[in-house]
């Protein structure tokens, strides 16, 4: 299981004071020395977090896989054209938000994801989807030309041990194999972290977590490198 580390909440952390520190792509590096494989980001129209800048920073240092989040726009669209991300994951995206609520809704918007993906894939970039474990979703994913999917993972994470976190759990299951059987690549994210990834690592149809908010958590008590390290053995 590969893990990919999210760092938008170290540029949280920046944006905090109005600083330049910490540095998101020194926090990335780290992550990358300690075993991530890939390196997630979240390019908001509202720039609260990652900016502009810190892509270029990515694109010039990262060795593994850059992941930039964003939505399906054309402003975000020329900026991926301009960087040039290994993957580009398509995400919903509201202002008001605290962070990303929910899958991206492809099947009531497949002509315009179809168009805007095919210019992305033209460029040499892979497009994921951000979905949640929804069957006619994750068909709608295939149908609009998506090379993998994200599943969200929300509504499991936020469950404590019981009948509810069980179904929540087979309902990213099924929704895998779904996937799989489409013929896409399953990764899965959104609220996992140290206590509840252990279940979700099972499922054998996922091949990538997304991992952000409680490494970033942790790197603040153990430092990045052990933060990472930590998460990267419980996904073996």
């Amino acid at each position: 299981m590969r893990l990919s580390v999210n760092v938008d909440h170290f540029a949280t952390i920046r944006e905090a004071r109005r600083s330049d520190e910490p540095e998101p792509v020194l926090a990335a590096l780290l992550a990358e020395l300690a075993g991530a494989e890939g390196i997630v980001c979240h390019i908001r129209g509202d720039r609260r977090h990652i900016k502009d800048r810190d892509l270029f920073l990515f694109r010039q240092s990262i060795k593994t896989k850059l992941n930039i989040e964003m939505a399906a726009t054309e402003e975000m669209k020329r900026i991926a054209l301009d960087v040039k991300p290994d993957v580009v994951s398509l995400v919903p995206e509201r202002d008001e938000e605290l962070t990303t609520e929910g899958g991206l809704d492809v099947a009531g918007n497949q002509e315009h994801l179809k168009d805007h993906i095919r210019e992305l894939q033209k460029a040499g970039i892979k497009v994921s989807i951000f979905v949640d474990p929804d069957i006619n979703q994750i068909t709608a994913c295939r149908d609009v030309g998506a090379n993998l999917i994200e599943i969200n993972t929300a509504k499991y994470s936020d469950l404590k041990p019981g009948e509810e976190r069980d179904e929540a759990l087979a309902e990213v299951k099924r929704s895998a194999v779904h996937g799989r059987q489409l013929g896409l690549e399953v990764h899965a994210g959104h609220g996992l972290d140290y206590k509840n990834v252990g279940p979700i690592v099972e499922i054998p149809e996922l091949t990538e977590f997304s991992i952000g908010f409680s490494i970033i958590a942790r790197s603040a008590i153990v430092g990045v490198e052990k933060a990472v390290r930590e998460m990267v053995e419980l996904l073996k």
